[in-house]
């Protein structure tokens, strides 16, 4: 711009350019790090998809993580995303939380977003995972992670293949007792251990309910998308039950009172016997209609029997586990000051047992820390894709035993039951489009 049309003479401008360089910039602390807070660039700006109840739990959770920015929330029921920007914006003091109904949209235009955390109910969890790590994101997913082996496998291969940061919500993995529980049976504290227990959920069955509840109006589409709802599974008409959790034991939406505390404890049993990373090889069928005392066997010999029980005091509390071994025992479940076991002498060396293992695995006592970090580090979790699809093939497995009313065998190597056609067609569910991964 010339002198004469910007009205200003080159002598005026350059008094005026040294003014101004002499006014100080004022920058909050905040951006350097300073007073505690986390600068910018270290910040991972999460994303929520379908949060309600347990995750509101895990909302709650994360956002005290003073390098968390939660920005925006997708869900197909308007009530649920309203619920949770009205939350977030009351924790952060504005109003910047975001809301989108679909999930294409949402991914596609939140390129800001680092990583998700996904709650919504188990028929959307690999979907919704395996589109979030495609569209570049990590992702943190509640339980079941898999509704079946294929999901499970869908789910490890978009990790690996887009160098994704994935945990699922077996949260166990990184408390205290279990932890304890763990380091003893592979210290060989317990000697050598012949049998684990693992819970499996009190109510309903194995056997679930194939049927449908009955329709009613459908809202509009702002308020449910109920095609987005429904997702992958089979169309069933609209019933306002369901989305306010009556979906549990119906086959189109769940995995059964064996899936619903197994996620949970047969991934803690695995990870402590060392077979996190593969599955149970044999499932003896048992005459009731949950799977209580089944017996499933891994290759190295070890049993894990299910345990539904509460009457037979293996432990007290939700999500029990308990290894037994030729020199002793021990168990721990929710709501312990400290374990069970057959020699209370070993309590002496708990917090050194718990603090070895952190040191040793640079994994703190906190599951949603542990997602953090690895987020940052790039380091695989303490419940990665991996470890998620096997655990959770032994618990389809499982199911499918109870189904099937026999005993079955399976081939972890090949991720097939051996000589079982029947079987095997239960390894994956078809998906409705364009509901798939």
């Amino acid at each position: 711009m010339s002198e004469k049309r910007s009205g200003l003479s080159r002598r005026a401008f350059l008094r005026r350019t040294a003014a101004l360089a002499a006014v100080p910039c004022v920058v909050p602390s905040s951006v350097f790090g300073r007073n505690g807070a986390v600068p910018p660039s270290e910040r991972i700006i999460v994303g929520g998809i379908g949060i309600r109840g347990r995750g509101m739990h895990d909302l709650r959770w994360m956002l005290p993580e003073k390098d968390v920015q939660f920005v925006a929330i997708c869900d197909a029921q308007k009530r649920s995303r309203e619920m949770v920007k009205k939350y977030v914006d009351e924790r952060y003091g504005n109003s910047d939380c975001a809301m989108y109904p679909e999930i294409n949209e949402f991914l596609a235009t939140r390129t800001d977003i680092d990583a998700v955390l996904v709650t919504t109910g188990d028929r959307w969890h690999t979907l919704a995972a395996c589109l979030a790590m495609r569209a570049g994101k990590d992702v943190y997913s509640e339980k079941p992670s898999a509704m079946t082996m294929a999901e499970g496998q869908a789910v490890e291969d978009t990790a690996r293949r887009y160098r994704r940061i994935y945990q699922t919500g077996t949260q166990r993995l990184s408390e205290g007792n279990f932890t304890f529980a763990n380091e003893l049976l592979r210290l060989g504290y317990l000697g050598d251990v012949h049998t684990v227990r693992a819970h499996i959920a009190p109510w309903d069955a194995a056997e679930m309910r194939h049927d449908w509840l009955e329709a009613e109006p459908l809202p509009g589409i702002d308020e449910v998308d109920w095609d987005a709802w429904v997702g992958p599974c089979p169309w069933r008409p609209y019933n306002s039950a369901y989305t306010r959790g009556g979906w549990r034991n119906h086959y189109d939406f769940h995995t059964s009172c064996i899936g619903e505390w197994g996620a949970h404890t047969f991934a803690q049993c695995q990870v402590a016997i060392g077979a996190g990373e593969t599955s149970a090889i044999e499932y003896g069928y048992v005459a009731n209609d949950s799977g209580d005392g089944m017996v499933t066997k891994f290759a190295n010999g070890i049993k894990m029997v299910l345990e539904r029980d509460m009457d037979k005091k293996i432990w007290h509390g939700s999500c029990g586990v308990r290894y037994e071994g030729t020199k002793g025992w021990v168990a721990t479940a929710d709501g312990y000051a400290q374990p069970d076991m057959s020699n209370p002498a070993w309590m002496a060396d708990f917090k050194k047992l718990v603090a070895n293992y952190m040191a040793r695995t640079q994994r703190p006592m906190s599951h949603m820390r542990n997602w953090l970090d690895c987020v940052k580090s790039r380091r695989q979790t303490v419940a990665n894709a991996v470890m998620m699809h096997h655990t959770m093939s032994t618990v389809h497995a499982a199911n499918i035993c109870m189904w099937l009313k026999r005993d079955v065998k399976f081939d972890p190597s090949t991720e097939t039951f051996i000589g079982d056609a029947e079987a095997n067609r239960f390894r994956t569910r078809a998906m409705r489009e364009p509901w798939i991964y």
